[in-house]
């Protein structure tokens, strides 16, 4: 069983054996996007190891040397009400610290706290994490049973701390900022909102070089259809100049290449049709009833040669300095199918979702449809055309009731002067370049034609042209 793997979804195994995984897989399909990823994947790492840095450290030691202060604060006030009881002085000690640490006391004579060491919190705030923090400090400084609450009083942004005395339970309503740091929320916007700004001004710096990237390839697929474009600003980075550059050389080169071909062919055209016209010229004056069979036979000939040195020159030259213009395709199919009715051929049309005018270089591509309907009319009894315009694709399809071609030779007909009649009698298959020149000139438009299967029985010619 043969193996057949596909390199642009599979791993490739290397010559060491190990396993190289395929990028073009995973990656994103745009130059921008995969830029783009190559700036935010390494910000967002650098994000993680600063926070992860932070968190570690700074955070942890501010949090304990609040969570310390607070404690402090907290045992101090139990040893003041320890030493110094009595109603006055904790009136005046309510007051003093309501001015200078912004608590709101309050003492229950005779309470007991249930549980040791409790801790009331909300799982969905970060108070789990302080709360463990200041609770460690409060029992290092106190040694006493205490609950901390941070629901409770959650609205009002306070912490309620209960300590439990000899005599009864002290109550501290303390402020969240006593154990939280703006700082952190500050950071954490540093952070964010320089992560946004610096992929903002990068993804507006890749936006202006890959805008360059995309004018060089829609000029190299304007160009690929055979539309005359002027030379490409060279712009952008070294790359793209260069690469722009060698486009305009290589573009002046080969329509410098076409300009010559097509000049010798036009000499070469004159030279052999003169000699060809003196013959003509010289049969015609001939006298009738002179040897009347063997000038008509000549005459025949002279006609014939003139049939296929125009073969020969439309597949030499293959219209290839032609410019795309406005043209209705379903205008000139309706043309072309009209010349081969009055011929009495068969041809019906269905060309209603392609009557509109598109970029198409029309004397080469009658030729082409002329080349492809008059196939299936010479073969066949019954031609059907239909032509639409489908997501920026002229598509056109010819099909016919004839005897078609063989799957093995679909491809074989397609090269110059193949003929599936092996005489080489042009009144019965032609000089086997028809089909050649309608593939040259879809080509040369970045189309592509294909045979295939008639629903009639017969062969079936696929047209598909991007506009």
């Amino acid at each position: 069983m043969t193996e057949q793997t596909d390199t642009s979804t599979k791993s490739i195994a290397n010559k060491s054996g190990r396993m190289r995984i395929d990028w073009d897989r995973w990656a994103p399909r745009t130059l921008k996007a995969r830029a783009s990823l190559i700036i935010v994947v390494p910000l967002i790492v650098v994000q993680i190891i600063s926070t992860y840095i932070f968190y570690e450290n700074h955070w942890d030691t501010l949090s304990r040397r609040m969570a310390a202060s607070l404690a402090g604060d907290v045992a101090a006030l139990a040893n003041f009400i320890r030493d110094y009881p009595g109603e006055e002085n904790f009136n005046w000690l309510k007051q003093n610290t309501k001015n200078t640490l912004k608590f709101d006391l309050s003492y229950k004579a005779n309470a007991q706290i249930t549980g040791d060491h409790a801790l009331d919190s909300d799982p969905e705030d970060n108070s789990i994490v302080a709360g463990d923090v200041l609770a460690e400090a409060i029992t290092e400084s106190l040694q006493r049973p205490f609950r901390i609450d941070f629901v409770t009083h959650r609205a009002d942004k306070m912490i309620l701390i209960d300590v439990q005395l000899e005599s009864g339970v002290l109550n501290v309503l303390a402020p969240r900022r006593r154990l939280f740091s703006s700082t952190t929320y500050v950071f954490v916007i540093w952070m964010v909102g320089s992560s946004i700004l610096l992929f903002g001004v990068a993804t507006a710096f890749l936006h202006h070089q890959v805008k360059s990237v995309r004018k060089l390839a829609h000029a190299v697929d304007e160009f690929g259809k055979g539309r005359d474009i002027a030379d490409f600003p060279a712009e952008g980075a070294f790359e793209v100049r260069q690469a722009a550059r060698a486009f305009n050389v290589m573009r002046s080169r080969i329509k410098r290449q076409i300009t010559q071909r097509t000049e010798m062919l036009a000499g070469v055209s004159h030279d052999l049709r003169t000699p060809l016209t003196r013959m003509k010229l010289q049969l015609e004056m001939f006298k009738p009833g002179v040897e009347s069979g063997e000038i008509a036979a000549l005459k025949g000939d002279a006609a014939e040669m003139e049939r296929m040195l125009d073969a020969y020159l439309s597949f030499a030259r293959g219209e290839g300095d032609e410019e795309s213009v406005a043209t209705n395709a379903g205008k000139l199919l309706e043309s072309i199918a009209t010349k081969y009715r009055r011929d009495g051929a068969s041809v019906t049309l269905d060309i209603e979702q392609a009557k509109q005018s598109v970029p198409l270089r029309p004397v080469a591509f009658e030729r082409c449809l002329n080349n492809l309907i008059g196939n299936a009319v010479r073969y066949a009894q019954n031609v059907w055309v239909i032509a639409k315009i489908k997501n920026l694709t002229l598509e056109i399809i010819v099909d016919d009731d004839g005897p078609g071609i063989p799957p093995d030779r679909r491809e074989d007909v397609f090269r110059p002067f193949t003929r599936l009649e092996e005489s080489r009698n042009p009144t019965t298959g032609g000089v086997g370049l028809g089909l050649t020149i309608a593939r040259d000139t879809v080509r040369g438009m970045s189309g592509e034609i294909s045979l295939s299967d008639s629903a009639h029985s017969g062969l079936r010619v696929y047209v598909r042209i991007p506009l």
